[in-house]
């Protein structure tokens, strides 16, 4: 008998509907161990009854293996289902939901002009900066981590950074990271902001064109390059992807809260689908 009739009863397939929905395991002392969502619940559940030895399977057996109950409740769409299994995960954090578990770790892009002054963070902790013009929540901290620093190394050519001390009795939280530039051109606080916001890449074709003119930079091109590319990757993963999917869906707010970065995507991958399906239907 498989372990997952023998757990749960032969006929436990049988009285689960075929519609969207979410369903919840539970250990033997009753603590939450997965969250999970499906277009068919019937559909989703037997692919854990089904599981072989494979390591695509892997994970699946370990949860039947470690579950004792399993609950599952219907949603009107797919969509209410993907979001009903978001907010689930963020607020009761299951064991073996990794994804969407941790939105507090997004992080954001700030800028402040002050005076001859420009201040760049980066940090997971927005509410510390207060002052700051804000962009985010992203969804990589990786990618923005990269472009913050490769981006910071790169204005030191064309600016004077001043010590870290000097941050005018700011408090920086950890894992949060500020750095300050003096004399940078008037306009370029605004023209990084709008980088930061997915809305232009102005600001890194008009650092590009300043780096030509430093010999520093010149003797350095190979570490330049892979620094702009780093600042250019950002924009097209994290910042013009967030503007989109902001447009898309009629977003109201910016920056947008860690808490429901993931929520409007999902909202904004199902709009993509559906523009598709009209697409596809209106060329038949």
């Amino acid at each position: 008998m498989r372990i997952f009739d023998r757990k749960f009863g032969a006929d436990f397939l049988a009285a689960v509907p075929r519609e969207p929905g979410i369903y919840r395991m539970y250990d033997a002392a009753g603590g939450l161990l997965y969250v999970g969502k499906a277009r068919d619940l019937r559909r989703r559940l037997a692919q854990y009854r089904t599981t072989r030895r494979t390591k695509k399977d892997r994970k699946r057996r370990a949860l039947v293996r470690s579950a004792d109950r399993i609950e599952w409740q219907t949603c009107a769409s797919e969509l209410d289902a993907a979001l009903t299994e978001i907010g689930l995960i963020q607020a009761l954090r299951p064991r073996r939901n990794v994804a969407g578990a941790f939105p507090f770790l997004y992080p954001f892009i700030g800028i402040q002009a002050d005076g001859t002054d420009t201040r760049f963070c980066v940090t997971t902790s927005p509410e510390a900066f207060a002052t700051f013009e804000l962009h985010g929540a992203f969804r990589s901290r990786e990618v923005t981590r990269e472009a913050f620093f490769a981006l910071m190394r790169l204005l030191r050519f064309v600016g004077h950074a001043t010590p870290r001390r000097a941050h005018h009795g700011l408090r920086v939280p950890r894992h949060s990271y500020v750095c300050t530039f003096r004399r940078l051109p008037r306009d370029w606080p605004a023209l990084w902001a709008a980088l930061f916001r997915g809305a232009s890449r102005v600001a890194l074709e008009q650092l590009a064109l300043r780096l030509l003119e430093h010999d520093g930079a010149c003797a350095r091109s190979a570490a330049v390059h892979a620094d702009l590319a780093a600042v250019e990757r950002f924009f097209d993963e994290e910042a013009s992807t967030l503007a989109t999917a902001i447009t898309a869906t009629g977003y109201i707010g910016y920056p947008v809260p860690q808490r429901d970065r993931d929520a409007l995507f999902l909202r904004y991958r199902e709009h993509a689908t559906r523009g598709s399906r009209r697409a596809l239907d209106a060329s038949v």
